[in-house]
């Protein structure tokens, strides 16, 4: 059966038997993927009383019904779990954590933003990071107290990652 390239959603064809089947197997995907959340980060086992319409991801090593199914998005359904595959890109909200899960590059990535900049009210307040900062030394006069909270602003700064080490 001839599928769609990204998502493998079944196509229908002419004098096919039973259409039906195959257009509610898209559907079932489509109500899984399209403004998809989770319920929660991965997981290696279904949980024990699922409600209709939850989805979950998978994680490594699952067991039980979602053995084999390692990184897949599963989603309870009136039929039982279905698994949809994840794709580079696919982004689903992580209801539990409040963040995004990102597929990239074969894992799923939980709450990591990932930009170029970052703007608010028009204002960029975030981009690249530049050349390393380097702390305050020598001078003909030292004001120890003003160093000193230069060097303290300078590591907090550099412990969130803001300027270089």
């Amino acid at each position: 059966m001839a599928t769609t390239p990204r998502l493998s959603l079944p196509f229908l064809s002419v004098a096919q038997a039973q259409k039906e089947f195959a257009h509610n197997e898209s559907l079932q995907t489509l109500d899984v993927l399209v403004a998809g959340s989770v319920e929660e980060g991965p997981r290696a086992t279904p949980p024990t009383s699922p409600v209709i319409g939850s989805c979950y991801l998978v994680a490594e090593a699952a067991t039980g019904a979602w053995a084999g199914s390692s990184q897949c998005v599963a989603a309870w359904t009136s039929g039982g779990w279905r698994f949809v595959s994840p794709i580079d890109g696919m982004s689903l909200y992580d209801r539990a954590s409040g963040t995004f899960a990102l597929f990239r590059n074969g894992a799923w990535e939980i709450g990591i933003v990932r930009a170029t900049s970052v703007a608010i009210g028009g204002q960029q307040v975030l981009g690249q990071r530049a050349a390393a900062v380097e702390s305050p030394v020598g001078g003909t006069v030292t004001d120890a107290e003003a160093r000193s909270t230069i060097n303290a602003i300078l590591d907090a700064l550099r412990q969130h990652g803001l300027v270089e080490s």
